[in-house]
């Protein structure tokens, strides 16, 4: 093992780029003070990881970086990577040639490389262990360390012995087994206390269960039991709402019918009181001619008396004239037969009353003319019997109209008596009817009411059942749509899970590695990150290749896996072992506050624990930003010297170098 190459850019006084070759003999650089000579010893120092700025004769890191001059501008950054021939493998490496490179930038950022590969300082200083060429090596002697080595203390000396002898990389692994090993035991002391933590809660917690478990039967039960009452309740309303249907029909024909009555006992009752106003009417006209029938009869029987007292003077008068008796006796006679000639001719004088009136008035003058002169008594006898005969007979006649008119009116008023009954009986009818009408009619529209709730009631549970059926239906389709979904996602995970377990997309030296299913291979990196979709086009471009590195246990995992790919010819990959990996820190924290600055990748991701040093060192340095613009303009304003990514992919490089176009990424292997 020789070394074969240093290059140097822009480190201290190279501010061009120089690539030193080393032949086999001896190399010597000369030249005058001042030229850099020093620096050559400096910066292979410095590529083996030395961290004192002192030891390399400056006040600060930055201070490497070549500071510029009158004529030329300074640089950004300083790199120095040193090749060393590996043929006989002293180096833990499978390669022929090992070149590890350093780089600091003026944000103070760093990396290292071996062999083009993102690696930490513990990876350099464990690959140079036992050699004698780290930078606390005895293979870089410079100006007075031999003074120094020879006036030091023994702890000092003894560094370049243990070196010498080969027994620095087991000390140092040593001390970082007992670190972990602390560490584990305050991780087991965390452990149990939480445990105990735990088991205390254990028993309310299997309390809560039961309970929980309780909780949900009684649940579905209740909803079982919720169902069928709802089923039973709408049955019943159903059948309630037949019979209430039923009975409303009834009420209805039983009020057609009652109205239909009414109206013919209205229309009854208005006949009835037509007839009685008729009858009232005749009565009355009845009553006005009885009125002036009795008037007459007065009269009559006033005229009556007059010539019953004229004849009763006539009697007594009679005595005197019994002389002529015999004479009148012929002439009375006559007259019976002229009267009952008189009375055959009744007929005749019922005809007209007034014919009566004038015959008594003659009677009366006939009256007056015996009154004054008995002499013609005996002639005017026979013209006062006819008189009296008249008289009496209009009498008979007018008794006899009184009896029928009373007959009438005593007909009448019974007829009367009659439909007033009848109005009484139809008024207590309408009264009863309006009655029943009005109970009919309260019933009714109880029964209205409790028809327009059920009618509410069922009207509201045909909403609910159709939007039940609704949501059943719609339910329905969204489990289609969902069991469509959910073939269509399993179709695309089978897809996915067999793509993932043939490792397809990835290279072929990974695929090889994956198939031998070694269990101390954790995976590659896709698959111990998991990023939002948003955030996948950004952080694949942070990973470049990276993102087909393969985590391991620990090196000698990855040394194996390495021995198989070269013995097999089967190509070159990347591995991670998560015993060697070491977080890294980000060094301007101010650029996180720029516009559009999202944050660190790393912080982007998620990842179990154990790979968040996997994640630190392959994403710490990378700021996500949401577009080109806002990154290229933090990057200017920290010198071009920040690694910034964009939501679609645009890169902004230090140095000021930018990458981006159309993004094709076929495999996806973070989306997978």
């Amino acid at each position: 093992m020789y070394l074969k190459s240093i290059e140097v850019n822009g480190f201290k006084s190279f501010a061009n780029k120089i690539d030193f070759q080393f032949h086999n003999g001896i190399t010597g650089i000369v030249g005058p003070n001042g030229s850099g000579k020093s620096n050559v010893a400096d910066a292979v120092r410095w590529v083996l990881g030395e961290q004192s700025a002192r030891q390399l004769r400056g006040a600060s890191m930055q201070d490497v970086i070549f500071a510029g001059t009158q004529n030329r501008k300074p640089m950004g950054y300083a790199s120095v990577a040193i090749t060393l021939d590996n043929a006989d493998h002293q180096l833990s490496s499978d390669f022929e040639e090992v070149t590890v490179t350093r780089k600091v930038y003026r944000s103070g950022e760093s990396e290292y490389l071996i062999n083009g590969t993102p690696c930490r300082l513990k990876d350099i200083n464990e690959l140079f262990y036992d050699t004698g060429i780290g930078k606390e090596g005895y293979s870089i002697i410079g100006q007075g360390q031999i003074e120094r080595i020879l006036s030091g203390k023994p702890e000092d000396r003894r560094e370049l012995f243990d070196e010498a002898a080969g027994i620095v990389k087991f000390k140092r692994r040593k001390s970082m087994a007992l670190k972990k090993l602390s560490e584990e035991e305050n991780n087991f002391t965390r452990v149990s206390d939480i445990i105990s933590e735990l088991e205390k809660q254990v028993g309310p917690l299997e309390t809560q269960a039961e309970k929980a478990k309780i909780f949900l039967k009684k649940r579905e039960e209740l909803k079982r039991l919720d169902a069928n009452v709802f089923l039973l309740e709408s049955e019943r309303l159903t059948t309630q709402l037949e019979e209430m249907t039923g009975r409303a029909k009834i009420v209805q024909d039983d009020l057609k019918e009652t109205e239909e009555k009414f109206v013919t006992v209205k229309d009854d009752y208005s006949r009835m009181e037509d007839e009685l106003k008729e009858y009232d009417r005749i009565l009355d006209e009845k009553s006005k001619v009885i009125n002036e029938s009795q008037v007459e009869r007065q009269k009559n029987e006033g005229e009556i008396a007059v010539l019953e007292e004229q004849i009763n003077s006539a009697n007594r008068s009679r005595e005197h004239f019994e002389a002529r008796n015999v004479t009148l006796k012929e002439q009375i006679e006559e007259k019976e037969k002229e009267l009952s000639a008189v009375k055959k001719k009744k007929k005749e004088i019922d005809e007209s009353a007034q014919r009566a009136v004038e015959d008594r008035d003659n009677a009366k003058e006939s009256a007056k003319a015996l009154a004054d002169s008995i002499t013609h008594i005996s002639q005017n006898v026979d013209k006062l019997n006819n008189s009296l005969i008249d008289g009496v007979s209009s009498r008979n006649e007018i008794s006899s109209r009184l009896s029928k008119y009373d007959a009438s009116i005593e007909q009448i008023n019974i007829r009367k008596a009659q439909l007033n009954s009848r109005i009484i009986q139809a008024k207590s009818e309408e009264e009863e009817i309006g009655q029943n009408r009005a109970v009919v009619e309260k019933e009714f529209r109880e029964i209205c009411g409790q028809l327009a709730d059920m009618d509410k009631e069922l009207s509201e549970n045909e909403r609910l059942i159709e939007q039940i059926s609704g949501d059943i239906h719609k339910k329905e389709d969204e489990k289609a749509q969902a069991q469509k979904k959910y073939h269509e996602i399993n179709s695309r995970l089978e897809a996915a899970r067999n793509m993932a377990e043939r490792y397809e997309g990835y290279g072929s030296a990974t695929r090889r590695v994956m198939e031998q299913k070694n269990k101390k291979v954790r995976g590659v990196v896709a698959d111990i990150l998991k990023v939002e979709k948003k955030y996948e086009t950004a952080i694949e471009t942070a990973l470049g290749g990276n993102i087909q590195n393969i985590v391991t246990d620990d090196e000698v995992t990855a040394k194996e896996m390495i021995r198989f790919l070269r013995e097999n010819k089967l190509g070159r990959a990347t591995f991670l072992p998560l015993t060697s990996v070491t977080e890294r820190e980000f060094n301007a924290p101010d650029a996180l506050k720029e516009k559009g600055a999202i944050g660190l990748a790393d912080t982007l991701v998620e990842t179990d624990k154990k790979y968040k040093n996997i994640a630190s060192h392959l994403l710490h340095n990378y700021i996500v930003v949401d577009n080109i613009d806002n990154a290229m303009a933090m990057a200017r304003k920290f010198r071009f010297t920040l690694r910034c990514v964009t939501l679609t992919g645009e890169a902004v490089n230090p140095g000021g170098s930018m990458s981006g176009g159309s993004f094709k990424n076929n495999s996806n292997l973070l989306g997978r």
